[in-house]
């Protein structure tokens, strides 16, 4: 071997070991880009409030940290250093700065103490409170935002006034990494009422499938009960509806509210109830995806 092209392996072998060391990609002449790592499981959350999760965070939450658990940042948060389109440890808030402890957090903790050492979850969260379903449809949100108050109005603005385009924004840069296995939606307080809510989650289910190329059978939708009679739940009669989507989309399914503790607005999870709730959540998906008997990927990756 001649000292230019023993040169030239030594360098390409350490511009691979770098990026596995920091987690950078780099780009090698000749070389093949990894596949996204089967091992990693992403889900995509969506809705209002219970969602984003009711400001504030308890101090026990603020401890936890598992690289396992990853968020795909939707919106820059400057005090955390976070960057919108990033992967980071899942430590709270994962939906936007002022947002709090939610049913994602305990859903993707839940996941990852019954997943293999080797898997991970990530999380795209994109939720906005207060707002009706419309919200996430691209054809209908600028009317929307147009007539909604001003509190809500900054709130779609975060996403540049599309959540569901930013949603699929962030899906298709988490599928160069990972694969996309469910769908988690918290929705429905500011629809309860609404006899198209069941038609609208359809629509917007089977477009967010068509625009990510994927398909409704391997990537199931996980609806949940809002705060419920037990608990005095304001919006309790909407439970009715959202338990009976299965109807309307046959890979839905319902992840029951009751018994899970609200607050005084009886309107919000208290950090107990988003604790049994987001556990409810995992525990539905996995009882439908069997991911411990996912492939390993082609080659290592790194942490993204």
């Amino acid at each position: 071997m001649s000292s230019r092209l023993r040169r030239s392996v030594v360098t390409r072998i350490i511009r691979i070991a770098c990026g596995l060391c920091f987690g950078v990609t780099i780009a090698v002449p000749g070389s093949v880009v990894a596949a996204p790592d089967t091992r990693f499981h992403v889900f995509l959350c969506l809705g209002q409030s219970n969602m984003e999760g009711y400001p504030g965070i308890p101090d026990e939450e603020r401890s936890f940290a598992d690289p396992r658990f990853r968020v795909l940042a939707a919106v820059d948060f400057p005090e955390m250093q976070r960057a919108k389109g990033r992967w980071y440890t899942a430590t709270l808030p994962l939906c936007r700065p002022d947002s709090g402890l939610s049913p994602a957090d305990y859903f993707g903790r839940t996941m990852i103490e019954h997943l293999p050492a080797d898997h991970r979850v990530g999380v795209v969260s994109v939720a906005v409170a207060g707002a009706r379903i419309e919200v996430y449809d691209p054809t209908r949100v600028g009317a929307y935002e147009a007539a909604a108050p001003d509190w809500l109005k900054r709130m779609i603005a975060a996403y540049d006034g599309d959540p569901y385009a930013r949603l699929i924004e962030l899906a298709r840069e988490a599928q160069k990494v990972g694969v996309i296995r469910g769908v988690l939606l918290h929705q429905g307080e500011s629809n309860t009422g609404d006899a198209t809510w069941p038609a609208q989650v359809k629509e917007l289910y089977e477009r967010l499938l068509a625009d990510l190329a994927l398909t409704a059978v391997e990537v199931p939708l996980l609806v949940g009960g809002l705060v419920a009679e037990d608990q005095g739940g304001k919006c309790a009669s909407m439970n009715t509806v959202i338990a009976a989507l299965p109807r309307t989309i046959p890979t839905a399914h319902f992840v029951s509210s009751d018994g899970c503790e609200a607050l005084e607005d009886q309107l919000h999870f208290s950090p107990a109830g988003y604790r049994k709730l987001g556990t409810r959540y995992a525990q539905a998906m996995s009882a439908l995806l069997d991911l411990s008997a996912t492939g390993a990927p082609p080659r290592p990756t790194a942490l993204p």
